[in-house]
């Protein structure tokens, strides 16, 4: 109104209701405020499937007491929102509910996600959750992987957290061969198999493995075995230690399961009187 119909600064601001003090000295943005709009964007830069929650999850530590409402602006104004994915409409099915596991290393979970390296050499990965905790016990990953293959990673896998007391598979050829049924038996491991054509009797695989795409194997371009290994293994490490997880109360499966071991620990005097 100044610059283009002449108007002087007095009436200008009369006739939008601004104060003359507002006008002449416009807002500045103070430096911390400015360090948490450049995390934000850091962060959604490295990890460009989280919206503005999961960002908040990871400042907190950092920015302590920081507002979700306003990680929520600074977001909008960087124009980092989520791209929504069309949902496919799929035909009416009957469902299955799962069994909501209350304890750790009671029901492992398992599936295969296959990908392939620049070269056009397709490699799999088999991935194991736990259901309660939600961690991630293990990722192999290989050009092939046979049911003795998964024997191997899972007695692997028991070495430091114990054998599970379930697993649950599709019913694919390696989990399904002798030698997976026969490492069952010998170690008192029940073997639920989902049925066929239901993966969502599957399901907290399936949502593991729908994060194990979007933020590692879309965004990485992989060139050996060995250095897909390493990826894959480098971001296994974040998703427990640190990516927050919704269900979890918004914190790293890992702490989670850390928190839930400490709670069920026995006591040195529980201890004593059972001695």
């Amino acid at each position: 109104m100044v610059e283009k119909h002449h108007l002087s600064e007095r009436r200008a601001c009369r006739l939008v209701g601004l104060s003359r003090d507002s006008y002449r000295n416009p807002p500045v943005v103070d430096e911390a405020t400015q360090q948490l709009s450049a995390k934000i964007v850091e962060i959604a830069q490295m990890r460009r499937r989280f919206g503005y929650r999961r960002i908040h999850d990871l400042l907190r530590p950092q920015f302590p007491g920081v507002n979700h409402k306003r990680v929520y602006r600074l977001y909008s104004q960087a124009q980092l929102a989520v791209r929504k994915r069309k949902r496919v409409r799929r035909a009416a099915s009957e469902r299955v509910p799962l069994t909501v596991a209350v304890r750790v290393n009671e029901v492992w979970s398992m599936d295969f996600v296959s990908d392939s390296l620049a070269n056009g050499r397709r490699i799999k990965c088999l991935t194991v959750a736990d259901d309660f905790t939600h961690e991630c016990v293990d990722i192999a990953v290989d050009y092939g992987i046979s049911g003795q293959y998964v024997t191997r990673l899972l007695d692997r896998a028991a070495i430091f957290r114990g054998y599970p007391a379930a697993v649950r598979t599709d019913n694919g050829p390696e989990f399904t061969c002798r030698a997976f049924m026969a490492w069952a038996q010998a170690h008192g491991v029940r073997h639920i198999l989902i049925q066929p054509g239901r993966p969502m009797q599957n399901g907290y695989i399936e949502s593991f493995n729908g994060k194990f795409r979007d933020e590692c194997l879309n965004e990485h371009w992989f060139q050996t075995l060995p250095q897909a290994r390493s990826e894959i293994a480098s971001w296994r490490q974040d998703y427990n230690e640190v990516r927050p997880h919704s269900s979890l109360g918004r914190i790293p499966p890992a702490e989670f399961a850390q928190r839930h071991r400490t709670k069920n620990q026995p006591s040195p005097a529980s201890s004593n009187e059972i001695k």
